[in-house]
């Protein structure tokens, strides 16, 4: 087990396309106590108020909600926050652009909640500038926030060539001098050598923490299915292939989950026994899944993670669909939507 001195371990739901429910989400308050992890952070992509609409208030329930969610958390002994992405903020920060900053931090200091994610993530960095711009909004948000732990994720946040393809060529010297602009105590996210990476070691993390000056907090993106072609399986194996031997390097380690909330149980019971204090084993996984749909994603748990919807074919995804959906429980319902293919990959989700 990894031991790192305050550090944050848990899960940050940070992807595309159907986001959890509300009583998954305080549900997650248990797992994540039982597991002995400590933190969780809302930030879906498909919550328009954190994203396209930062500038705006939610509506009253999903406020409601949120207040909700922040109070649980606390309850259980979990640090929560919410991650706000002002899209493309570094390329206009004037003067009113700050003041619909604060106010939106303001509001956000309503919930009282430990952690303040910023992220720059999925957002074009074609800008000289960028990493001192991204470092003066954080700047102001640490001034202006001053009793959250800030979390930050910058547009380029692993070695993988893909982000470049997509958001334009990095800055040079992007990461050096995002270290050294970036607030001290402002923890920096990192994926690892690519944006879902297959395994981290040490050899993996010390060349961004000598470019950044800091231990790098781990935004790993297992089990997450979100993608064109992730969102095809279902990863429900154990994470693995990660070092036991990060501690200097990380200050922390938060996976994105699948769009399938309870079926991602099974993946964070790895993280679960890389640090956790709990005993998140299969008997636990059996009691929160079911029992009859343990038993069955035992058996198929390895042809949903290997084949796919498009490797079983239109006849067998059907056919298990019906006998998924014949099974009590949330998690058996989970795997018979996603069969049915519910939780298919929809392109406009990147544009929001």
């Amino acid at each position: 087990m990894v031991t790192i001195k305050g550090t944050l371990v848990g899960v940050i739901e940070g992807f595309y396309g159907r986001s959890w429910s509300i009583d998954t989400r305080l549900a997650y308050a248990d797992y994540l106590s039982e597991a002995g992890l400590n933190a969780c952070i809302y930030c879906p992509k498909e919550d328009p108020y954190l994203r396209r609409q930062w500038q705006h208030d939610w509506p009253q329930t999903k406020w409601l909600e949120l207040q909700q969610l922040s109070k649980t958390y606390a309850e259980r002994g979990i640090k929560w926050g919410v991650g706000l992405s002002p899209v493309e903020l570094y390329r206009d920060y004037g003067a009113p652009q700050r003041a619909q900053l604060k106010a939106k931090l303001e509001r956000l200091g309503e919930l009282e909640a430990p952690l303040l994610a910023i992220l720059f993530d999925d957002m074009p960095g074609n800008l000289d500038a960028l990493a001192s711009r991204q470092a003066e909004i954080v700047f102001d948000v640490c001034r202006w926030a001053p009793s959250a732990k800030v979390l930050v994720c910058p547009t380029y946040y692993s070695f993988d060539p893909v982000l470049e393809q997509h958001f334009g060529p990095m800055p040079g010297d992007y990461w050096r001098q995002l270290g050294e602009d970036m607030p001290l105590h402002a923890e920096i996210f990192w994926t690892g050598n690519q944006v879902c990476s297959k395994s981290i070691e040490t050899s993996d993390l010390q060349p961004i923490v000598e470019q950044l000056g800091r231990a790098v907090l781990l935004w790993d993106n297992y089990p997450v299915n979100d993608g064109a072609v992730r969102s095809n399986f279902l990863y429900t194996s154990k994470l693995a292939a990660r070092s036991a031997d990060l501690g200097e390097y990380i200050s922390g380690h938060l996976c994105n989950p699948m769009n399938q909330g309870l079926l991602s149980l099974p993946a964070l019971s790895g993280l679960a026994g890389l640090y956790g204090s709990g005993h998140f084993n299969d008997d636990v996984l059996c009691r929160l899944l079911g029992p009859l749909t343990w038993e069955r994603l035992s058996r198929d748990g390895q042809v949903f993670e290997q084949q796919g919807l498009s490797g079983m074919g239109q006849q067998q995804c059907q056919q298990l669909a019906l006998e998924y959906a014949a099974l009590p429980g949330a998690a058996a319902l989970e795997v018979a939507q996603w069969l049915r293919g519910e939780y298919s990959f929809d392109p406009a989700c990147l544009t929001d």
